[in-house]
């Protein structure tokens, strides 16, 4: 029940050209594949981007935290809003 046989596929690729059209389907195809192309580039770069980052000391990624003096806690200021509503 899972699994789609060939005639479901056949039946995907018949609605597919229906609906797009035999001259609009090698330009999706293409479109679809310099997409892919980008997309793997950009992953590609953004790992090579960590990799070097990783490996150079001082990084703030290899920094440990900073700790506050015991008792003191972390907190944030809240913000507020000084702008009036008029009737």
């Amino acid at each position: 029940m899972g699994s789609l046989s060939i005639w479901h596929w056949l039946i995907i690729a018949v609605v597919f050209v229906v609906f797009f059209g035999a001259k609009r389907m090698p330009d999706a195809a293409r479109s679809l594949g310099r997409s892919l192309r980008i997309f793997k580039s950009e992953v590609s770069q953004m790992q090579n981007e960590g990799n070097a980052s990783a490996g150079s000391p001082g990084t703030a990624a290899q920094q440990p935290p900073q700790q506050l003096p015991s008792g003191q806690q972390a907190t944030t200021a809240p913000e507020t809003r000084s702008e009036s509503k008029t009737l």
